[in-house]
């Protein structure tokens, strides 16, 4: 990553990364913005218990 003034920074164009909702992605695409989406859920669903299970089933 270089190193850019605030002002630079400000006037170039946006690249997004969405995570999550696809549909966000899609908004952003419809509207000519470089945007990569990235398919990802919460492990277990959100449910912290079962991910806690999974994690130490993994270990």
């Amino acid at each position: 990553m270089k190193n850019e003034e605030p002002t630079e920074l400000l006037s170039s164009s946006l690249k997004i990364v969405n995570i999550g909702l696809e549909s966000f992605s899609k908004d952003l695409q419809k509207q000519g913005v470089s945007v990569i989406h990235v398919d990802w859920s919460p492990p277990a669903g959100g449910n912290v218990e079962l991910a806690n299970l999974l994690a130490k089933l993994g270990s």
